[in-house]
């Protein structure tokens, strides 16, 4: 199969490694990419946002298959292009898309498919935000209504500072708060079969103890040895079949990856929000877990073939990624910064542990830093204590002036 990757991030490089390690691709590119994605696949400049570009890549390389990574491009509708040329493409239509693009309409098909999630008040006046944030109290839910790549949500018992992150949007959706630990579900859809993948769980904010400002996310495990066994049976009966189903019928199926955010609160599973791509850092450790060549899953699901397809297999190591971000993240990042150590990383700490490229690009020999997260530091190990303590061991080899990363990720749960 000949497979075409769409997107330029660390989740990006997790799916490419996946693919590039399934015995069934004969032929690996990435677009845009980055300087780690181009150890494993062909690079190829793109505008990621442009349909008819990316649509017309795929045709002159010839590609049975294009997973599209990242949440704009979907938005923007770039897998209809793809399909439009008669290509297998991984990743939901621009309406279907919705589910993430816009925040109102996620809670729309919620109400309708009777999913459970918090209640909520979509508000466009800050008159209407000013008697939400009242009618909830703290700590205050703010989330921007569109596509904010991960940073566009505060949760703060500061009224002022979430009356102010309203004004700024042009539409907010303002939720009471939900108590209880947070659990990132993947499943793949062909719009009717629904294959959950495993839980994972990431840490948002970019400080240790879960201090300092929400980000795009600092680090992830899998699996959650304290979640109940039977979450992901329950999450795909009351959540993720549902949510599929209601899309189908309202005529926007949803086929590629849905991502449901989950709240376990002390009144049961609620959603926090969908999205409508891999999760990143989750994917990263995953995909980590995953036996099942990763190609025919993909593939399946943009051909409606799901159904068909055997029961995933699993590893039963866990798996901990730690995300190394440049100087002043989530703020405006320096970058151009040299990385250094990742050769030493792939020569002491493989197959255990290994580095996916984020935010990098090459700069004749040197690799420097291109974004605010960098590289995410991914191992597996017999249980989370090894995985994570091989994880940072990794992390201790990169060099790059100003990082910074949170030495917390999967502390509490590993023992540590």
């Amino acid at each position: 199969m000949n497979v075409l990757v769409i997107g330029s991030g660390a989740r990006e490089h997790a799916l490419c490694r996946s693919l590039s390690l399934d015995p069934a691709v004969t032929a690996l590119h990435c677009a845009p990419g980055n300087a780690g994605i181009a150890e494993v696949a062909e690079l190829h400049q793109v505008d990621a946002l442009d349909g008819e570009a990316v649509s017309a890549l795929a045709v002159e390389l010839g590609a049975e298959l294009v997973v599209v990574g990242p949440e704009a491009p979907l938005v923007a509708g770039v897998a209809d292009a793809v399909r439009g040329a008669g290509i297998p493409v991984f990743g939901p239509s621009k309406e279907a898309a919705q589910l993430e693009g816009s925040k109102a309409f996620a809670k729309d098909v919620m109400a309708a498919a009777g999913v459970p999630t918090a209640r909520s008040y979509v508000c466009t006046t800050p008159e209407e935000a000013a008697e939400a944030l009242d009618a909830f109290g703290a700590p205050y839910v703010v989330k921007d209504d569109g596509l904010a790549a991960g940073k566009g949500v505060v949760v703060t018992d500061d009224l002022e500072a979430a009356a102010a992150h309203a004004a700024a949007c042009d539409r907010v959706v303002i939720e009471e708060f939900l108590d209880g630990p947070e659990v990132s579900l993947f499943a793949i859809t062909d719009g009717v079969s629904v294959v959950p993948l495993q839980p994972a769980q990431d840490f948002k904010r970019a400080l240790d103890g879960d201090e300092g400002p929400n980000t795009g996310g600092m680090g992830a495990y899998s699996p959650l040895p304290w979640a109940d066994p039977k979450l992901v049976d329950e999450v795909l009966e009351t959540v993720l079949q549902p949510t599929v189903d209601e899309m189908r019928r309202r005529g926007t199926p949803f086929s590629g990856l849905l991502y449901a955010g989950l709240a376990i609160t002390g009144r049961g599973v609620r959603v926090i929000e969908f999205n409508a791509r891999f999760g990143d850092p989750e994917t990263q450790v995953v995909l980590a877990r995953l036996r099942t060549p990763l190609a025919g899953v993909l593939k399946a699901a943009a051909t409606g073939d799901l159904a068909e397809l055997p029961p995933l297999r699993w590893s039963d190591d866990a798996a901990v990624t730690v995300v190394i971000a440049s100087h002043n993240y989530p703020d405006a990042p320096r970058t151009g910064d040299p990385i250094t150590g990742l050769a030493e990383v792939a020569a002491e700490d493989a197959p255990h542990a290994y580095v996916l490229h984020a935010g990098t690009k090459q700069d004749g020999d040197a690799v420097v830093s291109a974004g605010g997260r960098v590289l995410s530091v991914t191992a597996a190990g017999a249980d989370l204590g090894e995985a994570r303590e091989r994880a940072y061991r990794a992390v201790a080899r990169i060099g790059l002036d100003g990082s910074q990363h949170r030495t917390d990720i999967a502390a509490r749960v590993a023992g540590a």
